[in-house]
Parts: C-alpha cells; structure tokens; sequence
C-alpha cells in the first residue's frame, strides 16, 4: 500500500495515496468563525471552496507550525447521503508533508488503545526510523461536523 507521510509535531503520521486527490502548497485560509479550532479555514482550490482540517490542532491540540513543507493535503472525503457514498473535497493541513512509503498493508500493527474521540487512529508501522501512525481518513470527522464542514452540494 502506497503512504503519503508527514508529521504532526515530532510524531510521523500515513495515509493512504488513495484518497490523495493532490498535495498543494499553503495559502492563505479564509477563517470560519464559530467553528471547531481544528477548522484552519477554507481556501479556493481550482475554482471551488473547499474546508482545510489542521491535522495538529485535531490531534494534538496545537496549531501546525508554517514551515516550508506544511502542506494541504487534498482528499476525496466519502460521505453518506443517506442512499449513497459521496465524495467531497478536504484539506488536511500537516507539517513536513515529504515523503511517501510503499508498505504492505499485512504490516500495519492493529491499535492496542481504542478511544472513542479518536477513531480516525488506525495501525502502527515500525521502521527504521521508528513507528509512524496510520490514520483512517474516513473517521476523520464525526457525523454532525461532516453536515456542517460539507454540506450537500445544490444541483
């Protein structure tokens, strides 16, 4: 399985490069008020608006620090409608967005700790550099936060 990784603080975090859509370069984000802190902004990517989740702030409670290898990572979200799957543009905003890792799938460690909050933390990859966290964009956000982050698009 192909890895997009990057760092939240000095910890090493993977998704899968399914879901990866494109990795952009940071812009500047139009703030969303009365939303969750977790929420960096919206921002304009190839003509539609789209909501940027800060990676740091979600899991570890502190904002991303702007260095020159924080980047957008664009995903296709999937969400239910009730009857179907859809797919909805997401930022995920993270810090030394680098490298890629091919790993099969057999070597993810399943989680030893579930916590409710944090569904989203799926198996542990050991390497040489030591273990990197897999996370399980698809329990990114919790269901009330999807209606409000990504609503049903107007035909």
């Amino acid at each position: 399985m192909l890895m997009l990784l990057f760092y939240i603080g000095d910890e090493r975090y993977a998704i899968s490069a399914k879901s990866v859509v494109e990795v952009v370069p940071m812009v500047a984000l139009k703030k969303v008020y009365h939303a969750p802190e977790y929420v960096a902004g919206l921002f304009n990517y190839r003509g539609q608006i789209v909501p940027v989740i800060d990676l740091c702030h979600l899991i570890q409670n502190q904002s991303c620090n702007l260095h020159l290898s924080t980047r957008i990572i664009m995903i296709n979200y999937l969400i239910s409608d009730g009857k179907n799957n859809v797919s909805r543009l997401l930022g995920l905003m993270a810090e030394r967005v680098t490298e890629t890792m091919n790993q099969p799938e057999s070597q993810l460690i399943p989680p030893t700790i579930s916590v409710d909050k944090s569904a989203y933390l799926g198996g542990i990859i050991n390497d040489e550099k030591g273990m990197i966290q897999y996370l399980r964009v698809e329990n990114l956000l919790p269901d009330s936060q999807q209606a409000y982050l990504l609503p049903e698009r107007e035909s």
